[in-house]
């Protein structure tokens, strides 16, 4: 694996200002929002009409079905900042940003019908282990059961993830001998809703289990994830994949988080002085020698996620330009990096903090049960090193998830 050696400037690091100002505006509100998220286990409708009147749900939307087309690093930051207010509301509008990149793969009239003529459309979608679809006149039969959809009770349209089989039952085989899987997109308001999602962090995504029964979805609402395949967009944003852009959205969730319980735990250390001590926590040397190298460790993983965007971004957005599987192997590294640099930061701030932050009332409370629940997430899998190790030194290297 060889990292190119360009070295961004600090223009390329920013991203597009006009666009990350609007989450920046919207973040007091988002924050003030984060209790009552965090109570019923939903996004408000009133935070909801501020984040489509900021079109945040666009932000990977083709430009040809009314979205914004940005690039990755703006993508970063204006999800890194949401997550700053609220973890659940910064989760969803990534998960949202992903499966937006499907209208890229659709033919432009079902784009059209499915994102660009409605300005609140989001797709969510999750997986489901016992699913299938059969052909049939027009489309397919789906059956199945699809769990973990973040932000889908206020999606308007869903994706249900689906083997393929033939009509008489027997598995559709594509030409590299593997089965086709292929994904419907269905109304939201067609499916059979299970709550399930009672879960330690990231309530508010609403991460709920939806269900099919012999429904039928036309050929035309259904992609293929490899997005190489069936890609009508030729903007560079879809020459990279809908997984690669989870990773950089989910990494902008984790630090996020991170820094928002650093500034946290600065206000604490400040002003605690802890029961049978004599001066403030920011006196303690341990404390400030461990709060200095998770601000050292946070900067250093975003700065390493950022620097390794650019590079790619310059690369791609070339004519001609192409991901490669060593940039996507580069971004899998960086991204599970940063995720877990930055739950060991609030885990330093959680810890450091004392019972202060036992109690549900402080936001150290619930940043610690959020970053624990990304890194409990297919972002944040430990074993994402393994494949990026595997890589590098010329071993088998399973790639399904990079």
């Amino acid at each position: 694996m060889v990292l190119d050696t360009l070295i961004p400037s600090a223009a390329s690091l920013a991203g597009d200002p006009a666009v990350i100002a609007r989450a920046e505006a919207l973040r007091p509100t988002i924050e003030a929002a984060s209790n009552d998220i965090e109570k019923s286990r939903r996004l408000p409708p009133a935070l909801l009409d501020k984040l489509h009147e900021a079109r945040l749900f666009r932000l990977l939307l083709p430009r040809s079905s009314n979205g914004i087309e940005t690039d990755p690093i703006t993508f970063f930051h204006v999800i890194e900042t949401i997550a700053r207010g609220d973890a659940s509301t910064a989760w969803c509008v990534s998960q949202g940003g992903g499966c937006a990149m499907s209208a890229a793969y659709l033919d432009l009239q079902v784009a059209h019908e499915i994102f660009g003529n409605d300005p609140r459309a989001v797709l969510a979608w999750g997986p489901g282990p016992r699913v299938k679809a059969i052909e049939c006149e027009g489309g397919y039969k789906v059956t199945g059961v699809w769990a973990f959809a973040s932000g889908g009770r206020h999606a308007t349209w869903l994706g249900a993830h689906c083997p393929i089989y033939k009509a008489d039952g027997s598995p559709r085989i594509g030409p590299d001998g593997r089965q086709v899987e292929r994904t419907m997109l269905v109304p939201a308001a067609e499916v059979a809703w299970t709550d399930i999602w009672d879960t330690v962090g990231l309530r508010g995504t609403a991460s709920d289990q939806y269900a099919l029964n012999d429904h039928f979805v036309r050929a035309d609402h259904s992609i293929t994830r490899e997005f190489e395949k069936e890609c009508r967009e030729p903007g560079p944003l879809y020459r990279m994949s809908a997984m690669t852009c989870y990773e950089v959205g989910f990494a902008g969730v984790a630090l996020g988080i991170a820094r928002a319980s650093l500034d946290a735990f600065i206000d604490v250390a400040r002003n605690k002085v802890p029961r049978g001590a004599k001066s403030p926590l920011r006196d303690n040397a341990v404390v400030q020698s461990n709060a200095a190298q998770a601000e050292v460790n946070i900067r250093a993983a975003r700065a390493f996620l950022l620097q390794a965007l650019a590079d790619i971004w310059h690369t791609i957005a070339q004519p001609g330009g192409k991901l490669t599987v060593d940039q996507r192997i580069t971004i899998r590294m960086a991204s599970t990096h940063a995720i877990h640099k930055a739950r060991e930061a609030v885990d330093f701030t959680y810890n450091a903090a004392g019972a202060t932050a036992i109690f549900g009332s402080h936001p150290l409370e619930r940043r610690f049960r959020d970053v624990h629940t990304v890194t409990q997430q297919l972002q944040g899998r430990l074993s994402h090193f393994e494949t990026v190790g595997a890589w590098m030194l010329g071993a088998d290297a399973d790639l399904t998830f990079v």
